[in-house]
């Protein structure tokens, strides 16, 4: 009975681990990230979401929308930000498309310095960007200078609207050009041979086969360029000095500004902002099903 007691004792009992399945183990690895996505971006937003309906005392109510719609100011500034992120998203959009498609076409060596060096532009913006402007453009500006002396301007005023959607539309084409250059290759070069076998020309290439291939990174390109104009706010600060009325600018003005100090407005804002790139989104998800459910027919 004692052997028989010892032979248990010394027996091991071994008990099989589970294995961690591959979809458990990459949620392992997810929680980091995801407790910074949670610190960083929802409890902010959250935390806006809740300011946005808060009033002077505290209490929820709706009073800063209110006053949102009511004011005329508010609604110059939401009107300028929509009108420079339109014009400058669409005219970089042309240039980038233009320049992605040349850049193409160049030396594998060529092309490589040309990209080396636009990744050198795209980090370039902010308040050294409104600098050079300001050296180069301002009242007594070297290219303002030169180019009054030849007669190709007169009147030109950088830290007006036109300076600052000139601006704008700079720092749109390295983004424009970085996003639409890989696109390229996606078109077969066979293709437009065919087309010029059926008859058709460039025109017919591009408008039946060559933009429809690439219209859903070129709507995602437009898509972040809108959101790009519509959140700048240094180089615009750093070039006007916040005389010109856009949404950043009026949001800073309501949460750290000297007259004012009205961060339920500024948590309105901020919300009507997200909102305004949250229905292009929308707008650009819909295009895309319509193009994806066209084609599928």
């Amino acid at each position: 009975m004692e052997n028989i007691l010892k032979l248990q004792k010394s027996e091991k009992i071994s008990i099989p681990k589970r294995k961690l399945k591959e979809h458990e183990k990459a949620f392992l690895i997810l929680i980091p990230f995801l407790i910074l996505i949670s610190m960083f971006l929802l409890s902010p937003f959250v935390s806006v979401l809740i300011g946005s309906f808060l009033n002077e005392y505290n209490e929820i109510s709706f009073e800063n929308y209110q006053y949102i719609i009511n004011s005329r100011f508010i609604k110059q500034s939401i009107f300028n930000s929509i009108e420079l992120s339109l014009v400058s998203t669409f005219v970089g959009l042309i240039v980038s498309l233009q320049g992605a498609y040349s850049l193409n076409k160049l030396k594998n060596s060529s092309k490589k310095n040309v990209l080396l060096f636009i990744n050198m532009l795209s980090n370039f913006s902010g308040i050294p960007l409104a600098f050079a402007f300001i050296i180069l453009l301002g009242s007594n500006g070297v290219m303002t200078i030169l180019l009054k002396n030849i007669g190709l301007i007169d009147g030109f005023d950088v830290y007006s609207k036109s300076g600052l959607m000139l601006m704008y539309i700079y720092f749109q084409l390295p983004l424009g050009l970085l996003l639409l250059y890989p696109v390229f290759d996606r078109l077969d070069p066979g293709w437009k041979e065919m087309v010029n076998i059926l008859g058709g020309g460039s025109f017919t290439f591009w408008t039946k086969v060559g933009l429809p291939v690439m219209s859903k990174e070129i709507l995602g390109t437009v898509l972040i360029m809108f959101a790009n104009a519509m959140g700048a706010y240094a180089c615009t600060l750093a070039l006007t000095n916040g005389t010109y009325n856009v949404m950043t600018i009026r949001i800073t003005s309501y949460i750290a500004g000297e007259v004012a100090y009205e961060p339920g407005i500024a948590s309105a804002m901020s919300i009507l902002l997200g909102g305004i790139l949250i229905f292009v989104v929308i707008i650009n998800e819909i295009l895309l099903k319509n193009k994806r459910g066209k084609y599928e027919k």
